[in-house]
């Protein structure tokens, strides 16, 4: 059975789309077979990995809510182990034509099923936001991994964001744990992002990954060219610091 990692943070613009392509495509580089799931009605994953959405179907909302067999709706990638299951702008009904139906948190969880023999891992790209789709993603996850911003507002909604984790843990998935905090967009020269990474680790201890996410050229071009970073520029310091965050997600499984 695959281990379903879900990518959240209700907070936009933290690096989490490039956290889920690039550590779904650091994992499929080790030999694990791995499935993105784009669960973000933007389909940036979708389009980080070369898939085209125009035209696209069936995608994860035909699989959600139109009762199409998930196998149909996953797509490959440029990467041998990695596949994708792929979301567009359909996908914004979907929070609103949930809440009509029964087991309405465990769509994905019920989707996933039929395919969780064929991978090693499962990574889940969340939307911005603490709504059904997360919720649904929360409630079909073994971990939590949470990228966090080096800004001003970061801390702003984490602790809301760990106390919706916790209530999910009591209502819907008694399995769910938090992976870790990965720092992202950090740039060692500002006085702010030093102070952030020492605020992180102060209040979060024993829940932060040694590796940071710097800033860095090659992570913003690579999407542009559908191909995680390592594909685009293996040596770049993007590649080396995902290479890293990937092998400690597999270190915590031991």
């Amino acid at each position: 059975m695959a281990k379903v990692l879900a990518i959240v943070n209700q907070k936009g613009g933290v690096g989490k789309t490039t956290t889920a392509v690039n550590l779904a495509a650091g994992l499929a580089l080790t030999e694990r077979p791995t499935l993105l799931v784009d669960l973000d009605p933007q389909g940036n994953a979708t389009t980080g990995l070369g898939v085209q959405k125009a035209g696209l179907y069936p995608t994860i909302y035909h699989v959600l809510l139109g009762g199409e067999a998930t196998e149909k709706a996953i797509h490959p990638t440029s990467l041998a182990g990695l596949r994708l299951l792929p979301a567009d702008i359909d996908l914004v009904g979907a929070e609103i034509e949930l809440v009509g139906l029964e087991r309405r948190e465990h769509r994905l969880r019920g989707a996933l099923e039929p395919v969780m023999d064929s991978f090693s891992y499962v990574i889940i790209d969340c939307p911005p936001s603490l709504g059904l789709l997360t919720i649904n993603a929360l409630a079909a996850a073994d971990r939590v991994l949470v990228p966090l911003q080096c800004e001003f507002y970061a801390l702003e909604g984490l602790t809301h964001l760990l106390r919706t984790v916790k209530l999910v843990r009591e209502k819907l998935n008694s399995g769910l744990e938090v992976e870790g905090i990965v720092l992202t967009m950090f740039d060692g020269r500002t006085s702010l992002a030093l102070q952030i990474r020492e605020e992180v680790h102060r209040y979060f201890p024993g829940q932060v990954f040694d590796t940071i996410i710097p800033r860095n050229v090659r992570l913003t071009e690579a999407p542009s060219h559908g191909k995680p970073v390592m594909l685009h520029d293996l040596r770049s310091s993007g590649s080396a610091a995902y290479l890293e965050l990937t092998r400690e997600v597999l270190n915590h499984e031991q």
